[in-house]
């Protein structure tokens, strides 16, 4: 029996257009997405370094403007339908379930969707879960095994009792391995308000 459920954020809740972010930079003349700047991504994601940081990066060693560079970052981020935001509430309000939220993401977003929707409804969304736990706040990151286990153990969550869905197969696939039953959601063609009609959620 499901008593645990762990959300993904990013195309579970908000929309993304994942392209969006390096075509904005191709535009940029960053054209190649290379081993330095995926290491300074993940480091970023992991709250490694600060995000004063993270765009003297791309000032010093890439030539792109602050302003240029968080206009690019943010592309990716789209809307929250409001319809996602009231089947959350509903199934907070059910005490059949703990909800808690896992996503990778970093502060230049985060603030990106305070501003966007505003910090009343952010604060609401928040309100939903249990514990809300965002990559560069706990400095661990999806699919590494460890970041599963820590949500796991300081939750007292059984794995075969948890239910985690995630857009990302690897990241879907990693919790698979510890027991945790999963959902590798498709934005094309799935919604997270589908949740209560799928068959290995019962």
């Amino acid at each position: 029996m499901i008593k645990n459920i762990i959300f993904d954020f990013g195309d579970v809740f908000i929309n993304l257009d994942k392209p969006a972010t390096q075509k904005k930079l191709s535009e940029l003349g960053l054209n190649e997405v290379s081993e330095e700047q995926i290491r300074i991504y993940y480091q970023y994601e992991k709250g490694e370094i600060t995000t004063q940081e993270f765009v003297r990066f791309f000032e010093e060693s890439k030539g792109v403007s602050e302003e240029d560079l968080i206009q690019a970052w943010n592309a990716i981020l789209l809307d929250f339908p409001e319809h996602r935001l009231a089947f959350l509430k509903k199934l907070s309000e059910n005490s059949d379930y703990r909800l808690f939220l896992l996503s990778n993401t970093n502060d230049l977003h985060i603030s990106w969707i305070i501003e966007d929707w505003g910090e009343k409804r952010y604060n609401t969304f928040r309100g939903c879960f249990e514990k809300f736990y965002l990559s560069h706040e706990i400095g661990l990151r999806k699919p590494n095994t460890n970041i599963y286990e820590f949500v796991l153990e300081e939750n007292s969550l059984q794995a075969e009792e948890t239910y985690f869905i995630d857009d990302t197969q690897e990241n879907t696939d990693a919790a698979n391995k510890l027991g945790i039953k999963v959902w590798n959601i498709n934005p094309e063609t799935d919604d997270i308000t589908n949740l209560m009609h799928r068959k290995n959620f019962l």
